[in-house]
């Protein structure tokens, strides 16, 4: 059968269907749920999947759910992905007793990629592919709730914080050569999708200063003060600013915790979270070693101690151009050949960890409109239901099937290019080696 007919099929059946598609993004949206506690979120996907035929299998990692298509042929295997979890933001009109809102659109997401799967299987279009196929929900992208995750990472149900991330150390990705995504975006122009996407990664860090007490009034020379030290930190840190390259993007933000107890008592320990965001993996470890030198000065100054837990959040994101650009074509036909509303690259400081997986293969993660109001804020919104879920579903659809047809043609070219930067051996161990914990101590 030729091209133009299997994408006919298909988007011919994402619209006959295009209430139910909607229906089950609004349905994840009534039931917000944080990383690895997407259990409602999970039953839904699985619902939608079941109705479609196939075999699903549940509780990936934790929660989460998946099926392969066509498991029996010899090409490459892409991934499609919804991510499931949803953000904290109390002040959201929607958001449940406990805060929780889906104003980052995963739900729209999720919509997108039940879309896509209805339409690549109920069309049967997936019989005339040289390829496998995994829809998959995906949970934990919100590096958020972190305690809750620490307690599962205790109990050893996870090794690590996000999704992905723990995906690839069970093995899920081992066979998959390609991933692709979607995310809702909100446009404060004309435009409505962006193709390709660069984002920073980043280092998450505890930090615990422990000096000691003593009478502030009477005999604050007999103390240590954490609380100075962790002043003096962050004036090192922005000592270092300048030192950093423009085009790394480097970001470092930090919060205290803790500050002390009492206003009279010299403050013994004093906490702080901090996060170093850059560009490349490199940019991340160098910034990284500043910031460490600078915490370890700042307990050398005061004669003081510093605990310092890293680890690995995410790694930066850097999109596959050539998969980009069979997914531009066809938003374009989508748009009636419109291309004015199109942009080509998002750079952000921001960070996901889909940007794990774009260091390990080749990755699509467009930016569609079809919401307003600032992600992740109070503002956000839905404003257009086609554009946000019925668009991506059948770009998508027919990115599958650009990629997949005449014997995977365009898939193995993309894959025989692509020069990763991890292995997944590689990449496990630059997760642990950066995952540790660095003690200086100026109390002995």
């Amino acid at each position: 059968m030729e091209i133009k007919e299997l994408k006919k099929l298909c988007l011919e059946e994402i619209d006959k269907n295009r209430d139910k598609i909607i229906e089950a993004g609004r349905k994840i949206y009534t039931t917000p749920e944080l990383g690895y506690k997407e259990v409602e979120t999970t039953k839904t996907a699985v619902e939608f999947l079941k109705s479609l035929d196939v075999d699903v299998v549940e509780n990936i990692a934790v929660t989460g759910c998946m099926t392969t298509i066509n498991s029996d042929k010899q090409g490459p295997k892409v991934a499609v992905i919804g991510e499931l979890d949803s953000v904290v933001c109390p002040e959201h009109k929607d958001s449940n007793e406990i805060g929780n809102v889906h104003c980052c659109g995963h739900n729209v997401q999720m919509g997108g990629m039940l879309g896509c799967a209805l339409g690549i299987i109920n069309s049967g279009v997936y019989k005339y592919l040289d390829g496998k196929i995994n829809f998959m929900a995906v949970p934990a992208e919100e590096c958020i709730d972190l305690e809750f995750r620490k307690s599962l990472q205790d109990s050893n149900q996870i090794k690590y914080f996000g999704g992905k991330q723990e995906l690839v150390h069970r093995g899920t990705f081992d066979d998959v050569d390609m991933c692709m995504m979607f995310h809702a975006l909100n446009f404060e122009n004309d435009k409505n999708c962006v193709i390709n996407s660069y984002t920073n990664g980043f280092i998450a860090k505890s930090i615990t200063f422990v000096g000691k007490s003593s009478h502030a009034g009477i005999t604050p020379n007999l103390g240590i003060n954490a609380y100075v030290m962790s002043t003096l930190a962050t004036n090192n840190i922005n000592a270092q600013r300048e030192t950093f390259k423009d085009e790394d993007k480097v970001r470092i933000s930090t919060i205290i915790n803790h500050g002390g107890d009492v206003v009279n008592v010299v403050p013994s320990k004093v906490t702080m979270e901090a996060m170093v965001r850059a560009a490349t993996v490199e940019a991340m470890t160098d910034a990284n070693k500043k910031v460490n030198r600078s915490l370890n000065a700042a307990a050398m100054a005061l004669g003081g101690k510093v605990i310092i837990e890293d680890s690995i959040g995410f790694l930066p994101l850097a999109t596959n151009i050539d998969m980009g650009s069979i997914f531009k074509e066809n938003f374009i036909e989508l748009m009636d050949g419109d291309d004015t509303r199109i942009e080509e690259t998002l750079v952000s400081a921001g960070s996901t960890d889909f940007g794990d997986m774009s260091q390990l293969m080749p990755c699509l993660h467009p930016w569609i409109g079809g919401v307003s109001g600032a992600l992740h804020t109070k503002d956000y919104t839905m404003s257009d239901e086609e554009l946000a879920y019925i668009v991506p579903a059948k770009a998508m659809a027919m990115t599958l099937i650009d990629l997949l047809y005449d014997d995977s043609k365009k898939a193995k070219e993309i894959i025989e290019e692509f020069k990763p930067s991890f292995t997944k051996e590689s990449y496990l161990n630059f997760m642990d080696e950066n995952t540790d914990t660095h003690v200086f101590d100026y109390t002995i």
